[in-house]
């Protein structure tokens, strides 16, 4: 798999936001289940959460939390494959 990275970030609403990447693929994620550990706590606050920026290649917080585009890349794979079975 060729790196990816996220080259376009927008917030949606609650814990969404969507996203795309340098390969073309692009989604929105949920993040509400995925805000575990110490640094991911102050996004569990629908304020703190909108204010991520896009760094080089993923998501960041203030606070320094970030998520591997991988990890968000394969959230939306994910989705793909629940949306097309039903």
């Amino acid at each position: 798999m060729k790196p990816i990275w996220i080259t376009e970030a927008v917030y949606k609403d609650e814990f969404r936001v969507f996203l795309k990447f340098n390969d073309g693929k692009s989604g929105i994620v949920d993040l509400i289940d995925k805000l575990e550990g110490h640094i991911f706590e102050p996004l569990k606050d629908k304020t703190f959460f909108k204010n991520f920026k896009l760094n080089t290649w993923t998501l960041e917080w203030p606070n320094g939390a970030d998520l591997a585009p991988e990890f968000l890349y394969d959230l939306i794979s994910e989705n793909e494959k629940v949306f097309s079975q039903k």
